[in-house]
């Protein structure tokens, strides 16, 4: 059984859907849709059973709902990965040091890639894992998912228009509305994926644009996501906490402090839909060399998703909220 219609609608309305997914994931993923080849395209349209141009933004948060499912709940660190540095002093991330026993957003993207070039695992499975890919190419850039000062920010209270929030929710959503203005996140995120498509292809990031793929070495997808969450993690000491943790504390944050984090925020969804979009077409490319080659044969049901448990849950959470 499929997830109701009402179920799957219902996930992009989940209160971890609408973090940084809200925007930044569902425009990262509209602007890698512009970017990746047409096979790949066509290869995930497939996949992911949607002939819609919003075929990847609208599975681009389902990482973050099913985080908060009971089958879900193995996936909560794999989101982050939490450097422990000493802003602004000192911002560095060492993957030994940094990634929980349980896994973080470096191995996250590694296994769930890995996943997706496997010939051997039936279609359901592939397109969770490209769904993965898509999430955690996007957490990557959010200098937050990077940093483990009070659990990314989490742990920290400031202003927001007179308002209190933690300043991971003032990453996570409040700079990004503020810089598009009020509306429904899918036809904001998608206008704003395309001013910043424009901005890659002949505008302010047309440039920069062969230098952010620089450090993408698809046989070593570790070291990949390491050179990104570095790159990423040197925002924190710039950006985040320009005068340390505890300066930040309670303080009105948009005003000044906006104005100097959103431009390089909008930055970092750029980047993330591009890589994505490289990266991907680097999976796909992949995938069809391996299953050209591969000789086992996937069962009827192997092209249906098992999910009769966790559409249930979905509903009995969806019910709770």
């Amino acid at each position: 059984m499929k997830l109701s219609n009402a179920v799957a609608f219902s996930l992009v309305s989940l209160p971890g859907a609408m973090a940084w997914g809200g925007l930044g994931h569902i425009t990262t993923a509209y602007i890698a849709s512009q970017f990746v080849s047409n096979s790949t395209e066509a290869y995930l349209k497939h996949l992911l059973r949607s002939n819609e141009p919003d075929y990847m933004a609208k599975v681009a948060s389902w990482a973050d709902s099913i985080r908060y499912t009971k089958w879900g709940r193995f996936t909560s660190t794999f989101h982050f990965i939490d450097a422990h540095d000493s802003p602004p002093e000192s911002c560095n991330v060492d993957f030994e040091r940094d990634c929980k026993g349980t896994g973080c957003v470096i191995t996250a993207l590694a296994n769930y890639t890995e996943q997706s070039l496997d010939p051997s695992l039936p279609p359901w499975q592939r397109a969770q894992a490209a769904k993965f890919v898509i999430h955690f190419v996007g957490d990557l850039h959010q200098p937050l998912h990077n940093e483990d000062v009070a659990r990314g920010g989490n742990g920290i209270h400031v202003k927001w228009n007179g308002r209190d929030f933690n300043l991971h929710h003032v990453w996570d959503s409040s700079i990004a509305e503020k810089w598009l203005g009020r509306g429904k996140p899918y036809p904001l995120a998608e206008k704003w994926s395309r001013d910043l498509t424009d901005k890659i292809n002949a505008g302010i990031y047309s440039k920069e644009k062969d230098a952010w793929l620089a450090d993408l070495d698809f046989s070593d997808p570790i070291e990949t996501a390491m050179a990104w969450s570095r790159e990423c993690n040197k925002l924190v000491c710039e950006y985040v906490f320009p005068e340390g943790p505890k300066a930040i504390v309670g303080q009105e944050l948009s005003g000044e402090y906006y104005e100097k984090a959103a431009p390089m925020l909008e930055k970092q969804v750029a980047r993330a839909g591009y890589r994505m979009a490289a990266w991907l077409d680097l999976i796909v490319d992949e995938f069809q060399k391996r299953d050209a080659s591969f000789t086992g044969k996937r069962p009827a049901e192997d092209y249906e998703e098992p999910v009769d448990e966790l559409a249930e849950e979905m509903e009995d959470y969806i019910g709770e909220l």
